[in-house]
């Protein structure tokens, strides 16, 4: 675990950049196309409005990708073994 030198440390950043495609994400992940530049559009951002705050400090982006499940209703009515979709 890394410690600070400071006795404060930097809150995260939290970035919802919404639907993201599988091309974006491998992209992102080689460190080139748009992700990549987002992120780094916002740190450049937050070092700007930290000022002398991040003179001593390295600011580490955490991105999560993530997928929302769907809600599996119509798995539920084949289970059932109704002869009807409805």
């Amino acid at each position: 675990m890394a410690q600070t030198t400071s006795g404060t440390a930097t809150p995260p950043i939290i970035i919802d950049l919404g639907k993201v495609g599988k091309k974006k994400v491998r992209q992102f992940k080689e460190g080139r196309g748009e992700i990549a530049a987002e992120v780094q559009q916002i740190l450049n951002e937050t070092r700007s409005n930290l000022g002398a705050d991040a003179a001593g400090k390295e600011l580490v982006p955490i991105v999560l990708v993530y997928k929302q499940k769907s809600g599996g209703r119509g798995k539920n009515k084949k289970k059932l073994g109704l002869p009807f979709p409805f």
